[in-house]
């Protein structure tokens, strides 16, 4: 058995944040303004901290689905920008080999590293994604531990507790996709001389976002526009995008209000769009940078989150049982996870199935007809864009804050 026996940190719980979290802060990483291991709303805003995205989508064979995205980093494939800024130095393995690939998990662990790998979430157990897997989501989790001899793998992921899976279960999801297929890292410490400069740096990177260039695709995709996008399409009927066409009273419907309430407020982003989160990091920039006019950003962004609650309060209202009934679940779904991890595997599946039970309700007894369908969109939309307003004041203080000029030179 080769496992860390002091390893003790799931405080990570962000995707692409929460990995490095745990990782600096088992490290014994200690932040110089606090002499506290590094927050995650640290790792954030360094790496970008927020943004907004709008993205509808439709494969075959699946309902259509919403998913807004609310902080900075999309792509877990690609490093934070925390770990450029501070020089974290990166030891990256990577073989085609499982065999190989598990032996070199097992060598950072006896090393005394905790390795992160790229696993797909779909294969690991503890996850409790039921149904056949044919679309994979790859994501970076720490292991802390490998028994070779109860074949089982000690993971931090998220949860606020350990995670495990069988060694076949790991091997198995490494090697999914073949750009990161048993790819593994390792971390050393951070340069903290270098801490002013990359918080300056990721409230930029936060403002080119909601400024400048898209990062894929449309403009309209982002920032500011992903409101008003978001807004047109639930009020323009005509548009082949509309939610009055993809997203059509019945089952379509209620996958459209349901991915989007699970986008905003149950996908590990910390909630309310996390604004609260970057306001917390805004108030520990403005120590770090010895600038107050930051903590008026924070506040900004602070009067957001009511405005975000109120929107994903109407997107499961109360009022309509159904709603309400889904809402419950998918809070309750996700607060198993992360205070039960494998403990609660059942359960989730459970409150999946029920899920999927009132979908298929929705798709012969809909509680709202087409008018009512009109004014629930038309109220959605009005929430939305109360969001959008609230959020250009707050990008005004923040680009007021930190004296931007237009670009990071």
């Amino acid at each position: 058995m080769t496992i860390l026996s002091d390893y003790h940190h799931f405080n990570g719980i962000g995707l692409a944040t929460g990995y490095i979290t745990n990782v600096l802060a088992y490290q014994g990483s200690k932040a110089p303004h606090t002499g506290e291991p590094i927050t995650e709303t640290l790792v954030m805003g360094i790496s970008g901290g927020i943004s907004a995205g709008y993205f509808s989508f439709e494969y075959e064979g699946h309902l259509p689905h919403v998913h807004f995205l609310t902080r900075y980093i999309f792509n877990d494939d690609i490093p934070p920008a925390i770990l450029e800024q501070l020089a974290i130095p990166m030891n990256t393995q990577q073989t085609t080999d499982a065999q190989k690939g598990m032996a070199n998990v097992v060598s950072a662990l006896a090393n005394g590293k905790p390795p992160i790998v790229w696993v797909d979430s779909t294969s690991l157990p503890y996850n409790a994604i039921s149904g056949d897997h044919d679309v994979y989501m790859v994501a970076p989790v720490v292991v802390y531990g490998c028994d070779m001899n109860s074949n089982v793998v000690h993971i931090a992921d998220r949860a606020r507790v350990s995670l495990t899976a069988t060694i076949d279960e790991m091997m198995t999801g490494r090697t999914r996709i073949k750009k990161t297929r048993n790819r593994m890292m390792t971390l050393g410490e951070p340069d903290l001389k270098r801490l002013p400069a990359a918080v300056e740096h990721g409230i930029h990177l936060c403002i080119d976002l909601f400024t400048g260039k898209s990062p894929v695709g449309s403009p309209q995709n982002f920032g500011i526009s992903a409101f008003e996008k978001w807004a047109t399409l639930l009020n323009q009927p005509k548009d082949k995008a509309s939610w009055a066409k993809r997203y059509a009273p019945g089952i379509r419907m209620f996958n459209g209000l349901l991915s989007s309430y699970d986008s905003l407020e149950t996908y590990f982003t910390g909630g309310h769009g996390a604004r609260g989160m970057y306001a917390d990091f805004l108030d520990e920039a403005a120590l770090i940078l010895k600038n107050s006019a930051l903590n008026d950003a924070a506040n900004q962004y602070r009067a957001c989150v009511p405005l975000w609650a109120a929107l994903t309060d109407t997107l499961l209202p109360d009022e309509i049982a159904v709603f309400q009934q889904a809402k419950d679940l998918l809070k309750k779904r996700y607060t198993l996870f992360v205070d039960g991890g494998n403990s609660t595997i059942n359960a989730r599946l459970d409150i999946t199935a029920k899920l999927e039970g009132l979908k298929t309700q929705a798709d012969s007894d809909f509680p709202l007809n087409e008018k009512q369908a009109v004014e629930m969109r038309s109220i959605l939309s009005q929430h939305v864009l109360a969001v959008r307003d609230a959020e250009k004041a707050a990008l005004d203080t923040l680009i007021h804050a930190a004296s931007y000029s237009g670009g990071w030179g």
